[in-house]
């Protein structure tokens, strides 16, 4: 990750770390980013479900399309029972949408993003 943060840097993006991930998640932390790349599911879903459970969206980042999902699972246990939220889904069309009316836009913000 280390070169891949170089890099980015060296074409202006504001990028820092790698730092670890157990310290990435808090209020004070997350007010410091806008973005966090996480290597592994572990790194970035058991926080993002702690927070926002229902909400959560699974981003696929270096695609030539743009591919959201809803970060929950598939739910399989509560399928055709009418209990499924569509609060995670609707963020996803949302966040899909938000990417798809951005991509290809150079304007990076300068605000801070860790890796």
């Amino acid at each position: 990750m280390i070169p891949a943060a170089e890099r980015l840097r060296a074409e202006g993006i504001d990028v820092r770390g790698p730092l670890p991930a157990d310290t990435l998640f808090h209020d004070e932390a997350r007010a410091g980013y806008d973005t966090v790349l996480c290597m592994y599911h572990d790194q970035g879903l058991i926080p993002l479900k702690t927070l926002d459970f229902w909400s959560g969206v699974n981003i696929t980042l270096g695609l030539p399309i743009v591919r959201t999902s809803p970060d929950h699972g598939t739910g399989f246990a509560i399928a055709g029972t009418g209990q499924a939220r569509p609060d995670s889904l609707i963020a996803a069309i949302h966040a899909a949408d938000t990417i798809s009316r951005n991509r290809g836009s150079r304007n990076h913000s300068s605000r801070n993003r860790a890796l």
